[in-house]
């Protein structure tokens, strides 16, 4: 399948996702130590339809999570992009990232997130962006944080028990 590239980093390349990259999103979504902080571990359906409704984001927004891929080898390694999310009853756009066990702690996610950060104040005329996470999820916001993010609040949630917000202001961006 053709692969639309949205962005590139040193040591990445973001493309839009496809049905092709099943095998490769199952070993992060399906993973029970990175999906920990989600209220399940995906199971082949639930992944086939994350990518069919950010295949569909594409169309419908422009943006959705894209696949984070290694420039080097072309591999998939999970995923990062933005997407409208329900943070307490407010339609937000949302930085989020996946990356896959064995890639963790190489700076991707952080690498992945500042370019879709830039892309998104770049192309889009949203006055912030947020990132939202289980509040046991530290690698998660402290991610958000590594990309200039701030906490903003937390907030009770049936799914997450509290629900924990970052967000960055787009004049936060503006360079004096």
């Amino acid at each position: 399948m053709e692969q639309k590239i949205i962005l590139e980093t040193e040591r990445l390349f973001l493309r839009e996702m496809n049905t092709d990259d099943f095998e490769a999103l199952y070993k992060v979504l399906a993973d029970s130590d990175i999906m920990q902080h989600y209220p399940y571990t995906f199971d082949e359906k639930r992944v086939n339809d994350w990518i069919e409704r950010n295949m569909n984001r594409y169309q419908e927004n422009g943006f959705g999570l894209w696949a984070v891929c290694l420039k080097d080898t072309g591999e998939m390694i999970g995923d990062c992009g933005l997407t409208l999310q329900n943070i307490e009853g407010k339609m937000l756009p949302e930085i989020g990232y996946h990356i896959r066990a064995d890639h963790q702690r190489n700076g991707y996610a952080k690498e992945a997130a500042t370019a879709v950060r830039d892309w998104a104040f770049a192309n889009t005329d949203y006055p912030a962006l947020y990132s939202y996470c289980k509040y046991t999820n530290v690698g998660s916001y402290k991610t958000a944080e590594s990309i200039g993010m701030h906490f903003e609040k937390e907030y009770p949630d049936p799914e997450n028990k509290i629900t924990h917000v970052s967000v960055i202001f787009r004049e936060e961006m503006t360079v004096a």
